[in-house]
């Protein structure tokens, strides 16, 4: 049980954490924080928050938990706004989705790691970012991945495990480059190529025809070329060598596909499409 939480930032992350542990009474009192009261305002209306302060000191004051649910570049900002409201005993954690950013952010706001700080992601989302868009199912049977520090203690770790047990999510522990590695394969890339490819065809000549005629394959792999522009600016950026290591290699790959069109192969197309549907098939992806 949670007694006080603050939750920085009650867009659709923090927010469907919110109603997550609220429903499941893993929490007592709900306090919100952020640049957007009107957001904040419309939290407490709906229920996800009790109340809110737009200082993240005076939101933290007393608090048992600390989540971090904000846009990367902000992460520094927010710390060093807490620096000196957090107890001794107050477990701070995240939900950012490039762990190695967060952890250098954290540490040059504090003038160090805290032992109570534990990195989180949480693989699940939508393509909405506002309290409205927030649901307490949003991290059912997902997986949450925790990347404790050598100075983690075993107390905080333990706390932020049992907070996203709460909601329902499935969580796992691995080390931040692996996580940082592996996001950058299955989330950043695929953002980055949904991205591009709208944004490509939108400045085509023909662009109105393009979006007119696509059919259900377009509109369910570019979704998510709906999400937040400056979430995942700063995502870019933040995992930048991973994420560019998976674009020179896709490239590679697509460079491959293009000259096998290019040569009539359909051999070697039909080999590749054959393995990627195994492939696909074999994972059970939802």
């Amino acid at each position: 049980m949670i007694d006080r939480l603050c939750i920085v930032g009650v867009g659709l992350m923090g927010g469907s954490l919110a109603l997550a542990l609220r429903r499941e009474h893993h929490v007592g009192e709900i306090v919100g924080t952020s640049r957007d009261e009107e957001n904040l305002a419309r939290a407490v209306e709906l229920g996800v928050i009790d109340r809110y302060e737009l200082d993240p000191g005076k939101a933290a004051d007393g608090t048992d938990m600390v989540v971090l649910a904000v846009p990367l570049g902000a992460m520094e900002t927010v710390c060093c706004s807490l620096r000196g409201s957090l107890s001794p005993e107050t477990i701070l954690t995240d939900v950012g989705s490039a762990k190695a950013w967060v952890v250098e952010a954290v540490d040059r706001a504090f003038g160090g790691i805290p032992e109570n700080f534990v990195p989180g992601h949480p693989i699940a989302g939508t393509e909405k970012s506002r309290v409205e868009a927030a649901f307490a199912d949003l991290y059912y049977r997902h997986r949450v991945i925790l990347t404790p520090l050598e100075n983690t203690t075993v107390r905080a770790l333990g706390g932020v495990r049992e907070m996203w047990e709460g909601t329902g999510a499935i969580v796992e522990e691995t080390t931040v480059e692996h996580h940082d590695e592996v996001l950058a394969a299955t989330s950043h890339l695929p953002h980055m190529l949904a991205f591009t490819l709208v944004d490509g065809l939108a400045r085509l000549g023909d662009h109105e025809d393009v979006f007119r005629y696509a059919a259900g394959g377009f509109r369910d792999f570019t979704r998510i070329a709906s999400s937040d522009p400056v979430m995942w600016r700063d995502i870019c950026l933040g995992n930048r060598k991973a994420l560019t290591r998976m674009i020179g290699y896709f490239r590679e790959e697509l460079d491959r596909v293009n000259a096998a069109i290019e040569a009539g192969d359909g051999q070697t197309l039909k080999d590749i499409f054959t393995r990627a549907k195994a492939a696909r098939d074999s994972f059970h992806i939802g």
